[in-house]
């Protein structure tokens, strides 16, 4: 397998930083497989530990080593999809992937303790990791899921995806035709930034006024709000549907938090918002927008997913 170039990769060299140098390639492609940035953090580190596990003899041996990193990297997650699928249908309410920050929410001075850099930091923010994608991945079969990130996204062919998925080119080529199929069939064409950026910001200040007409007003009538607690905190553990229910389940909750803070943030590259009370980040919301009206709400309170938006 050759090595594709991913942001900030240079030219490949047996050498350690060179293999190093593969590590963000590896973060994206685990986060976007796995949609968890710990899962992916994981996956990498054993990568790395199983290269490292050879002698140099074998590395030596090795014609392309980002090649084979990629290949153990994803074969890792391959496996981890089969088990994760296993533990989410014992999940309290529902599961949603980590949502990630804009790189600028860490380079303006809110990184926490502002020491090095965080993992969020590596992942390149584009369509490919926005919420709706990633929740449209999670439908995927593991093999799906695989082919279709590794050839649609990250652009190897089937050939190579054949090795990882131990399946034949043609077959990989109909799981990621298949893949295409569920994301056409889900998905509706994304506002443009500037017009879903409008309507997040006038959604917010009807929520901050408790505004319900005019927050059914920017709600799509089929709308469903999801919320994850993780079974750590409370969150509704059905998604709320409807534009009336949402819209007064907002309302609710907001007075059910006095000196609640609504922020808003990028989320996952897409305009979202931040929940802040006294001080600490307490729900990340993504937001989905077409034809001026918002389709989905994605409300993230589970902890562990929230330490990439824990300020200092």
């Amino acid at each position: 397998m050759k090595t594709r170039s991913g942001p900030g990769d240079g030219p490949l060299d047996p050498s350690l930083s060179a293999i190093m140098s593969e590590r963000r390639r590896l973060i994206n492609l685990a986060y976007r497989l796995l949609g968890s940035l710990a899962d992916a953090e994981d996956v990498v580190q054993e990568t790395y530990t199983r290269w490292y596990a050879m002698s140099p003899q074998q590395q030596k041996a090795i014609e392309s080593p980002g090649g084979w990193l990629t290949k153990v990297a994803s074969r890792i997650c391959l496996d981890q999809l089969g088990s994760a699928r296993a533990r989410r249908e014992r999940y309290v309410g529902e599961w949603i992937p980590e949502p990630l920050p804009d790189s600028a929410e860490w380079a303006d001075g809110r990184r926490p303790g502002g020491g090095a850099a965080d993992p969020a930091d590596r992942v390149t923010l584009d369509e490919s990791v926005s919420m709706a994608f990633l929740v449209v991945l999670e439908a995927m079969t593991p093999a799906e899921r695989v082919a279709f990130v590794l050839h649609d996204v990250f652009r190897y062919s089937f050939a190579e995806v054949a090795e990882i998925v131990g399946r034949t080119p043609a077959a990989c080529r109909q799981l990621a035709s298949s893949a295409r199929r569920r994301l056409r069939a889900s998905q509706a064409p994304a506002a443009p930034a500037a017009r879903h950026a409008g309507v997040v910001r006038d959604f917010k200040q009807a929520w901050d006024a408790k505004d319900i007409d005019a927050l059914i007003g920017l709600l799509d009538p089929g709308v469903t709000a999801v919320a994850d607690g993780g079974g750590l905190v409370s969150a509704a553990l059905r998604p709320v549907e409807g534009c009336e229910q949402v819209a007064r389940h907002l309302v609710d909750l907001a007075a059910r938090a006095p000196g609640l803070e609504i922020l808003e943030r990028s989320v996952n590259g897409r305009p979202g918002l931040v929940l802040r009370l006294d001080g600490a980040t307490v729900s990340v919301m993504a937001i989905d927008v077409s034809d001026d009206r918002i389709t989905h709400i994605w409300g993230v309170r589970n902890p562990d997913k929230l330490r990439s938006w824990t300020t200092g």
